[in-house]
């Protein structure tokens, strides 16, 4: 026997102050994910671009 039980969220309530908070918040916090992933993406076509360039040279 299953005990598991299908729900279905139809709606949230929340005050819009509180929403417009989170969503500051997941702004302020999606900052230094960018920032990071911009260095990982320099540093990586950095590698790609030599390594392209290094073929040419042949």
């Amino acid at each position: 026997m299953s005990d598991e039980k299908n729900v279905v969220v139809v709606d949230i309530k929340m005050p819009f102050m509180s929403m417009v908070i989170f969503m500051v918040k997941w702004v302020i916090a999606s900052i230094p994910a960018f920032i990071i992933l911009s260095i990982i993406g320099t540093i990586l076509m950095a590698l790609f671009g030599g390594m392209i360039n290094g073929m040419h040279r042949l």
